[in-house]
């Protein structure tokens, strides 16, 4: 069975540090914001998973949404 909480690492669309964010993979294509512990900007994460079971989520800029 699949742990829901997982962390995943993504890289900030404004400063480009990478950050590890906890992804709640009860619902596949949530959306939500998360600020960067970096920088400190929003940061708009899309939660996918595939067939297998992997997390993988997109993130991009509030501006770019």
């Amino acid at each position: 069975m699949m742990n829901f909480l997982q962390e995943v690492a993504i890289q900030c669309p404004y400063c480009g540090e990478h950050i590890t964010v906890v992804a709640d993979a009860s619902e596949a294509g949530q959306s939500y914001i998360e600020d960067c512990e970096v920088c400190c900007r929003p940061i708009t994460l899309k939660l996918s998973i595939s067939a297998t079971e992997e997390i993988s989520i997109e993130a991009w800029a509030e501006n770019d949404a």
